[in-house]
Parts: structure tokens; C-alpha cells; sequence
């Protein structure tokens, strides 16, 4: 049975599913790195816009295997190739995570490693590192706070309290949550809706929102600049006929739903 599975959709969209539900879809080392590894594939393919992933069964990810605890952590840390939350943050299309039931530890890191998260209305995010003595290494002690704040991020972290799904909703962690079996469903329509769009312009877009969310207001700004200026001093004649085209017909089909 395939513990990593990729299937990729006639609409543009990849869904990577984590298929041990037995096990809660907890993370071997060999997990690890397929997961990496599929991620990495589909940042180099083509044919794919945005990516779906999720969890099989009752979990979205309940966090590392720890009956395999020192095969995984002695070489998660600096191996960048085999780690699926690096592999996440280096791919340019829009990762949609589809959360069902528990999100722990580095299910939840690898949640956090989603651009945008839909989840069911059982989902429930935990962080266990505290609680089992283990050092995070795939990003949630620095993730969390910026999103949910310090304060509510310490209390999350250091006393195991899960994130309900409407808590994570109300503190902006998820940006939908709806019925339990509707969450895939939900988190296509979102991967389609962003292949309406202009697909170059949304890996860069992707790219300067999130290259931009490191630095402050003043570097961002200057970030987007930039980039702005490089774009268009490169665009020749043809593409910009090609922008106005692709304007003028989504302008057209918008009128004819009014």
C-alpha cells in the first residue's frame, strides 16, 4: 500500500494524500521522504497549479511515528531533501491543506507549511512537543505566533491546549471551516478558483506575499517594487497584448453573469 499518494486532476489540481489512517497517519521516516520528494515532483510539473494535501481516515497527521523517534529526528533537522515542510515552503504553487480531525506536532507544522488550510468542523490542532520533549525543527515555534499571536501561541505550545476548528477560524489559523466529509470538496474549489486565474502571476504573486511576510512594511514594499519593476521592464510588446487580451475577455465573461 502506498503511504504518500499523488493524483493529479485533469483540472490542474495534485492531491497528496497521507494514507496510514490506521496509524492516524503517523510520519515514518520513509513517509517523510516520499512526502518530500512528491512535493518536490510537483513543483517541477507543468501540468499541476495548486495542490490539495490530506490525510486519510480520522487524522490529517498525527505527527511523527515515535516508535521510530531516532531514525526520524537525527535526520530531519539538516537534511533539506527529505524534509517534506522545506520542500513545502520551496514550492511555488498554492498549497491548499484539506484538515480533518487531529493535527499534531508536525502534522500541525506541516499544516502551518500550507498557504491557506480548510478545515472540518472536528478538526482539532495540537502541539505535543512540550508535552513529549521534543525540540521543534519544522517551524511552529516561530509560525504560530505570527499568525494566531504570542500570547495564545505560548498557551497553545506550552500547555498542549488544542485549536479547536472554530477557535483556529476566529484567530485567522484556517480561512474555512465546513462539515467533515465536505473538506475536500471545499479545498479543490479553492485550488480550481485560483486556476481561473492568471497562473504565472500567481506564483509570483504567491511568491512576493510570502517572501514580503519576513521582512518589515518598508523592505516588503521595496520587495514588491522591485519585483513590479522587474516584471514589466521585461515584458515585451506581444505579452503585453497578450495581458490585454487576457483582460478584456475576463472582463467580458464577468459582465455576461451580471
Amino acid at each position: 500500500m502506498e503511504l504518500i499518494v499523488v493524483e493529479r486532476e485533469a483540472s490542474g489540481v495534485a492531491v497528496v494524500t497521507i494514507n496510514r489512517p490506521k496509524s492516524l497517519n503517523s510520519l515514518t521516516r520513509s513517509m517523510m521522504v516520499d512526502l518530500a520528494q512528491a512535493f518536490k515532483a510537483l513543483d517541477k510539473d507543468e501540468t499541476v497549479g495548486a495542490i490539495v494535501i490530506a490525510g486519510r481516515g480520522r487524522a490529517f497527521c498525527s505527527g511523527v511515528d515515535l516508535t521510530s523517534a531516532e531514525e526520524v529526528f537525527k535526520g530531519d533537522v539538516k537534511d533539506d531533501d527529505s524534509n517534506p515542510v522545506y520542500q513545502m515552503e520551496q514550492c511555488r504553487k498554492p498549497i491548499i491543506g484539506a484538515i480533518n480531525g487531529f493535527v499534531v506536532t508536525a502534522g500541525f507544522e506541516i499544516a502551518l507549511a500550507c498557504d491557506l488550510l480548510v478545515a472540518g468542523r472536528d478538526a482539532k490542532f495540537i502541539d505535543t512537543h512540550a508535552r513529549f520533549g521534543i525540540f521543534p525543527s519544522w517551524g511552529l515555534s516561530q509560525k504560530l505566533s505570527r499568525i494566531i499571536g504570542l500570547s495564545r501561541a505560548r498557551e497553545v505550545s506550552l500547555t498542549g491546549t488544542p485549536i479547536t476548528a472554530e477557535m483556529a477560524e476566529k484567530w485567522g489559523l484556517v480561512n474555512h471551516v465546513v462539515d467533515n466529509g465536505e473538506v475536500l470538496k471545499k479545498a479543490k474549489q479553492v485550488a480550481e478558483g485560483i486556476l481561473k486565474n492568471n497562473r504565472d502571476m500567481v506564483l509570483r504573486y504567491k511568491s512576493v506575499i510570502n517572501d514580503g511576510f519576513k521582512l518589515d512594511l518598508g523592505h516588503a514594499l521595496a520587495l514588491e517594487k522591485g519585483r513590479a519593476y522587474s516584471y514589466y521592464d521585461g515584458m515585451t510588446k506581444e505579452q503585453f497584448a497578450k495581458m490585454q487580451e487576457f483582460i478584456s475577455s475576463r472582463s467580458s465573461k464577468t459582465s455576461s453573469k451580471l
